[in-house]
């Protein structure tokens, strides 16, 4: 698998414990389009639609977060897809983790430029393709240029941390899974932000976890990210928790705006004007000699 693991040879030599300020990266090849749930705005499907080669281009679609036994081509989380000019859509769901791990189910996503992953309890996705053939063939879908979306649960699944991941409630953010497929890494994304009050949700997992970057997505609204940059789409904001860079004193987020970029690597965001000017204010590193 491609998840990052971070070490150092002194710490690995003589058990010396260490803090290490962890990476977030967005994939080496490939793009990720990540939505805050009730996508809406066609110019998101569109923007999918372009990364993967267009409304012909093969498009696997995969409901699982949504908790039905059995999917098929009437699904209608298709209909959007369909009124947006897709034509080559296939589903592929299964709750069996051996399934999920054979040549036979991969073969669409080995012939596909682009998966989607509609929305429902982000923890099924984990229980069933975590770690599987599946996974692995998804990261190669990456390695060969093409485009990996979810929008709510789906949205979640991409960070590398599985937040409102219990499966009793999605109330609690720091449950029982806890591992997502890590596409986006050392990150925690959470959605329907401000459309369901959640923009402090995200809060208790940033201070457990001070090394993740917090990305909080409110409906209708997207990341794209290419490379160690996103750009937001959409029609509302999007929030970042970034122990390192907060607005104000006492600031524990700060908003993005449509159209604003934001560098994975540095943590910092710009927004379109004559000049790009960087949006919130740094803060000294939690880590000793950062």
């Amino acid at each position: 698998m491609h998840r990052p693991v971070c070490f150092t040879l002194a710490a690995a030599l003589f058990w010396i414990p260490v803090q290490i300020e962890a990476q977030t990266t967005g994939p080496s090849r490939g793009s990720l389009v990540i939505v805050g749930g009730a996508m809406r705005d066609p110019a998101i499907l569109q923007r999918f639609l372009d990364l993967a080669g267009g409304r012909d281009a093969p498009i696997v679609v995969i409901p699982t977060a949504g908790g039905a036994d059995d999917y098929d081509e009437f699904y209608p989380g298709l209909r959007a897809w369909r009124n947006q000019g897709a034509t080559n859509l296939t589903v592929l769901h299964t709750n069996d983790r051996s399934e999920a791990d054979s040549d036979e189910f991969i073969q669409a996503i080995r012939e596909a430029n682009g998966v989607w992953f509609p929305g429902g309890r982000q923890w099924r996705l984990a229980d069933s393709y975590l770690d599987t053939k599946t996974e692995q063939e998804l990261w190669n879908l990456l390695d060969r240029g093409g485009v990996i979306g979810g929008s709510s649960a789906g949205a979640t699944i991409l960070g590398s941390y599985l937040a409102r991941g219990d499966t009793g409630t999605n109330e609690i953010m720091m449950g029982d899974h806890v591992e997502g497929f890590g596409f986006l890494s050392n990150s925690a994304i959470d959605q329907h932000l401000l459309r369901r009050n959640r923009q402090f949700d995200l809060v208790e997992v940033i201070q457990a976890h001070p090394e993740l970057l917090g990305i909080g997505l409110d409906e209708n609204t997207a990341i794209v990210v290419t490379g160690n940059e996103f750009e937001v789409i959409g029609e509302s904001y999007v929030a970042i928790f970034d122990n390192r860079r907060m607005i104000g004193d006492h600031g524990f987020f700060y908003f993005l705006s449509p159209g604003d970029r934001f560098d994975l690597v540095t943590r910092e965001a710009t927004r379109p004007s004559r000049t790009f000017e960087p949006v919130g204010r740094a803060l000294p590193s939690p880590w000793p000699g950062g």
